[in-house]
């Protein structure tokens, strides 16, 4: 049933006859990676400094400063329903001051029914027509940071990415865009963090099978082909600030506070027709650099109960922990789907080995 739902959603967010400008347009790519950043309800625009990097700010890529990174993560999402997996290479490159990356994404749901089959012309039911697809979203970034003009306190990154989506033997789209992000380091010990998802807008094109997609029941056609072939991922911007705070020698805390702003009305706290805006809050305990504990909560919403009609505020809480032995990080996150609207939990596990630790 639940596989069925997830068919429903899927068919209607592509194939709608819908505005080439679509909200929801390559969400999977703001997901974000690493179960550090997921544990702390994304609140790491302004101190995530690795090779998970390029899915929250690029210019914390910065942070690396000898040798290489590499990073894997796996996800099982909607109680597995759904697996998300990252893949992630950075290096800081000597001749040229800054670091650059490349990682890989792939969001997948396996194993749906596919039903558009099972009436026949007449309007006969055969079960035996009932098969299965699967849905994926993948997508390549390439990254790269550095200091503009040497300053030591500023940092910038970009992605350029490539995105390729398969929907069964229903469609096929290929995209590309690039995303733009900054970080700057105060006196004060604060860290202030930007990044612009999208900022030159992400443009997917469609090709889609109209001999798989459509069916034709007593001379009606269901599920026509959309008219529009192409969609456009408009910008959106995270902003954050986090500051470290150091408890005494062995005890560190990290939290951090921003926002994200959607340029088009949805369902957040606050809405116009011009943006939308979500707060999200994090923080991390660190015990002498070895053991983590994190806490966040994020994606406020207005949403209406089915059964009462009242509207009421939804929000996602998240936890995790980690260990880092040497120059070997293994951190797990777990968040709810959004308290007030559903009971789905969502596990992460993140591995993370730095070179220039290991080595030392």
């Amino acid at each position: 049933m639940k596989k069925l739902f997830f068919l429903a959603f899927i068919l209607s967010a592509i194939f709608s006859e819908a505005q080439i400008i679509r909200k929801y347009s390559n969400e999977f790519l703001n997901i974000g990676a690493g179960a550090r950043g997921l544990a702390m309800g994304g609140a790491v625009i302004a101190s995530q400094n690795d090779v998970y990097s390029p899915m929250w700010n690029p210019a914390g890529l910065i942070g690396i400063d000898r040798d290489w990174q590499g990073a894997a993560m796996h996800a099982e999402y909607f109680e597995s329903i759904a697996k998300y997996d990252y893949l992630a290479y950075a290096k800081p490159l000597d001749q040229k001051g800054g670091v650059f990356a490349i990682s890989v994404v792939r969001l997948g749901i396996d194993n749906i029914l596919n039903t558009t089959q099972l009436i026949d012309s007449e309007g006969n039911i055969d079960y035996d027509k009932i098969t299965s697809f699967s849905q994926s979203d993948y997508a390549a970034l390439l990254s790269f940071a550095f200091r503009p003009g040497g300053n030591q306190r500023l940092a910038a990154g970009v992605n350029a990415k490539m995105v390729y989506r398969n929907v069964g033997k229903f469609a096929t789209g290929f995209g590309f865009g690039f995303d733009l992000g900054v970080l700057y380091n105060s006196d004060s010990g604060f860290n202030y963090g930007a990044m612009l998802r999208d900022a030159t807008t992400t443009v997917n094109f469609w090709s889609i099978n109209q001999q798989e997609l459509s069916a034709v029941v007593n001379g009606e056609e269901f599920n026509p082909a959309p008219t529009d072939k192409m969609e456009i991922t408009m910008p959106k911007l995270n902003l954050g600030i986090s500051r470290n705070i150091e408890l005494n020698r062995d005890l560190e805390l990290l939290p951090e506070a921003g926002v994200n702003v959607d340029f088009a009305k949805t369902a957040a706290l606050i809405s116009t027709d011009f943006a939308s805006i979500t707060p999200y809050a994090g923080a991390e305990l660190k015990f002498q650099d070895m053991i983590f504990v994190r806490v966040g909560v994020n994606r406020f919403q207005n949403i209406t109960d089915i059964e009462s009609l009242k509207r009421k505020v939804s929000f996602q809480p998240s936890a995790g922990i980690g260990i880092k032995y040497q120059g070997l990080t293994l951190d797990y996150a777990i968040t709810n789907s959004g308290i007030g609207g559903s009971n789905f939990y969502s596990n992460f596990f993140s591995l993370k080995l730095d070179m220039g630790d290991f080595r030392n």
